[in-house]
């Protein structure tokens, strides 16, 4: 699988400097850790679940939670167990004949060329409620086993996230399989600033010692906001709800340090989809749309609450995230655009990370536009071509409009 690999070569040719790798679910972590991308839930109790995972993969996503936690009621567990057995079956055993018809006819029709692309699975994670789901569903799935990735960790602590880990790890032992662990921190201990501390610290420990297994942390912002009662408008991020951006800048602080102690952090998850009256201005700037039919892309995305989104990415890069939790097939694409890196980004990291600037110093940027001192800058220059790797360099004249448009148009 590659990130737009669900758009036609002679598009991703116009549009790439560098196009996005191939990887695998046997890629290094380090690599599946970046390529996450926009990571889409959906509730394990979906009708036809295999069917969605292979529509999704079709249109560009590249991986996915299937969830039989938060989403899902108390009663419903059970019977969500069994269809994600059923599922991965089915997923093992090929694609439906109705699901050929689905894609020829919907809105992908025509888009995608190469053979293998809408046949590639997506990464499969499955989010439980308690630890001995991960060695009761490894057992159940079978050799269908090969289709996981691994487990999502819910309100993960110190206390709580070790018998996950454990279980985890015999897991991995009965089956053979390699499985990552993506704990989420959403705990009410990790909110409050009296246990803020401790808890991070213990969070670390834990994690620290499963290093090999955690692929990647990710934030659960609406449970923060819901310990204090609040809910971000779809004209606001996470950022503009300060007890909420005080945690992600701890998380960021603690646990997604470059020096080799940290991980990868992802993005909230943005929980607007559907029209709704807007209050404030709409934040997605006119400029970059000014050409052609961009302007109604402009207006698509505002009718859609998407501006916010747009914004927040940018955010979470800008605070140390990379990658976002998804509950709507609509938010993939703008997650991706945004992660591609620029030209001109792929040229400072470039000439930072040259040999001969080893021993340090500071130098003009290419695009001769700002400072590049090498030693403060290097970490970053790192980030950045390990980035460009999965998502691809874009071509010089190449905007995130470019990039919004052909994804939009290829899934």
């Amino acid at each position: 699988m590659r990130h737009f690999g669900h758009i036609p070569s002679a598009v991703r040719t116009g549009l790439f400097h560098r196009e996005p790798v191939d990887f695998t679910p046997d890629s290094p972590a380090r690599t599946l850790a970046v390529a996450l991308g926009a990571t889409l839930y959906s509730p394990a109790t979906r009708p036809r679940l295999a069917d969605a995972v292979r529509k999704q993969a079709a249109r560009g996503v590249v991986s996915m939670v299937l969830c039989l936690e938060d989403s899902i009621s108390d009663a419903e567990v059970e019977a969500g167990e069994v269809n994600l057995v059923r599922t991965f079956a089915d997923l093992a055993t090929g694609p439906a004949t109705d699901l050929a018809t689905d894609l020829a006819t919907g809105p992908a029709a025509g888009t995608v060329t190469d053979a293998d692309t809408a046949t590639d699975l997506p990464l499969l994670f499955i989010r439980v409620r308690e630890p001995h789901q991960i060695t009761d569903l490894v057992d159940r799935l079978g050799t269908s086993v090969s289709l996981l990735s691994g487990f999502v960790l819910p309100k993960f602590t110190e206390a709580r996230g070790r018998a996950f880990l454990e279980a985890l790890a015999q897991a991995e032992r009965t089956s053979g399989r390699r499985l990552f662990a993506m704990p989420v921190l959403e705990s009410p201990e990790l909110l409050h600033l009296e246990t803020r501390a401790e808890t991070l610290a213990g969070i670390a420990s834990i994690t620290g010692k499963y290093r090999d297994r955690v692929l990647a942390l990710r934030l659960g912002v609406t449970d923060f906001c819901s310990a204090y009662g609040l809910r971000r408008s779809p004209d606001m991020t996470a950022y503009d709800i300060k007890i909420v951006a005080n945690v992600i800048a701890d998380v960021v602080n603690v646990l997604g340090r470059s020096d080799g102690t940290g991980f990868t952090v992802t993005g909230p998850v943005w929980e607007y989809f559907r029209p709704g009256e807007r209050m404030f201005k709409p934040q997605l700037r006119r400029s970059p749309f000014l050409e052609g039919r961009a302007e109604d892309l402009r207006t698509a995305l505002i009718e859609h609450d998407l501006d916010g989104l747009l914004r927040e990415i940018e955010l979470d890069r800008a605070n140390g995230l990379l990658g976002k939790t998804c509950i709507h097939p609509t938010h993939v694409v703008p997650v991706h655009a945004l992660s591609v890196v620029s030209h001109e980004e792929w040229s400072d990291a470039q000439d930072i990370l040259r040999p001969e600037r080893d021993g340090g110093g500071v130098l003009r940027s290419a695009y001769t536009n700002k400072m590049n001192e090498v030693k403060p800058h290097r970490a970053w220059a790192e980030r950045t071509l390990l980035r460009a790797e999965v998502f691809g360099v874009a071509n010089e004249d190449v905007g995130f409009v470019d990039l919004l448009t052909a994804g939009l148009a290829g899934s």
